[in-house]
């Protein structure tokens, strides 16, 4: 479930909580409503958590040894096959 999920469950259940007087036999909407709640709020610190675990940039272990010589490429007309 995607953070918007999460704002959705929290939202649900806080209309369930406060906007709502309906009366359901066998069902406790304030209690229902309080779970979505309490459900939405653990998925939206999980999916935080998660999402700052992604961000973390690991520099590169490995050493990068350049060639020197690489770059004293000569370009003279004559090195490059040109003109022999």
């Amino acid at each position: 479930m995607g953070l918007g999920g999460c704002i959705i469950l929290i939202a649900v259940g806080a209309i369930l909580t406060f906007a709502t007087d309906w009366d359901m036999q066998g069902v406790n909407l304030d209690l229902v409503g309080i779970i979505l709640m309490i459900v939405g709020l653990i998925g939206v610190t999980t999916f935080s958590s998660i999402a700052r675990r992604r961000r973390v940039v690991v520099p590169p272990t490995t050493q990068v040894v350049e060639d020197p010589a690489a770059h004293h490429h000569r370009r003279d007309g004559y090195s490059d096959g040109y003109g022999v």
